[in-house]
Formats: C-alpha cells, structure tokens, sequence
C-alpha cells in the first residue's frame, strides 16, 4: 500500500528525483510479488510434494503387509534403527527381541526386530509390517502425514520465496540510496565552495 502511494505522491511532484521514483517502483513490485508470486510458489511447492508423497503412500500400501509378531525371547543385540519415536515425538528405546511372525506367502519367519517393552516378553504378540518377501519394514506412511508435510513443504517454500523477494528489495534499495547519495555529494562538491559568498547567488 505504501509503495502505490509512494508513486501516486511522486507521479507530478517538481521535487521528485529519478532515484525517489526508482524506489517507489521497486517497493511496488516487491509488494506485487508478495501478494501474488509467493502464495503462488508455496502452492505449486505444496501441491508437487503432495503428488508425490500421495504415490508415496500408495506404493508403500501395496508393498507392505501387516502381520502379527510373536515374542521367542529377548535379543542378544538390536537391529539397526532400534531407537525410534513414539506418537509423541519423544524418542525411546525399543526392546530387542527374537520373534516369528507368518510372511505374506505363508512361510514361517524369524528374526530380530524391536517392540514396545511393554510387549518384550516370551509369548507377547504385536503388530508388525512386512515386505512383500515377508522381510520386516516400516509401517507404511499415512495419507494424514504425507498432506501435512505437503503442507509444511509449500509453507517453506513460499517463506523462501518472501525472504527472496525482500532481501532483492533491500539490496536495490540500499542501491539507490547509495547512488541518491552520490549525486547529492557531487552536487555540494560543485556548489560547496562558493556557499554563502558574495555574488555567487547562494
């Protein structure tokens, strides 16, 4: 809103100086850009990650089974990616355990995989997810999830294009500040030396 007033106010003005009205163009494309580019950005961000994490979701649906684990006993060493976090974002250890569970196939299987500890003892069942193979992976992830990092996505890139757009703005006005003060230096420089003396019609 400043930056359109800014111009209306230097449109006709005898004082206006070429620097006053470059500023005044620049505040107002900086404005433009904000109002219309950013929002536009942060939504092709967010709806391009939302495509792609929606395949995501699906394919992880399709190539991974739920089955249900059984507890032989506790394990001498944890897998890889034994730490992990809970819903609450806290994150805990998980317990080793040696368990069995039934691949998609209908093969027996056994190995070591990390449950809840509440879950760790002999005969304790728990869910688990599997591979097509019947090999244990991660849960698949939820459409809820990847819509919400789809969005944090879009929301970051629309900041970095805010950020952007008034950094430029920033650095062309220092510009022309800079180059205002120039010209006003140059000006003294010519005019300075006869300041105040007889004659010289200052």
């Amino acid at each position: 809103m400043r930056a359109a007033i800014g111009l209306w106010r230097w449109r006709h003005n005898s004082l206006r100086r070429t620097t006053d009205l470059v500023e005044a163009w620049v505040a107002f494309t900086a404005l433009v850009l904000l109002c219309v580019v950013v929002p536009l950005t942060g939504w092709a961000a967010g709806a391009s990650a939302h495509g792609s994490l929606q395949r995501a979701v699906r394919a992880q649906q399709e190539q991974r089974v739920p089955a249900t684990a059984r507890v032989l006993r506790p394990a001498d060493r944890p897998p890889s990616g034994a730490r992990t976090a809970d819903a609450a974002g806290e994150e805990r250890l998980r317990r080793p355990v040696v368990a069995e569970w039934t691949a998609p196939d209908g093969t027996a299987r056994t190995g070591t995989v990390t449950t809840a500890r509440r879950n760790s003892a002999p005969g304790a069942t728990f869910p688990l997810w599997t591979d097509r193979d019947g090999h244990p992976v991660t849960a698949p992830m939820h459409a809820d999830t990847a819509r919400a990092h789809a969005v944090i996505a879009g929301l970051t890139a629309a900041l970095l294009a805010g950020l952007l757009v008034e950094t430029v703005r920033r650095l062309a006005v220092r510009r022309v500040v800079l180059l205002r003060y120039a010209r006003l230096d140059r000006a003294w420089a010519a005019t300075g030396p006869d300041w105040g003396r007889t004659g010289t019609g200052s």
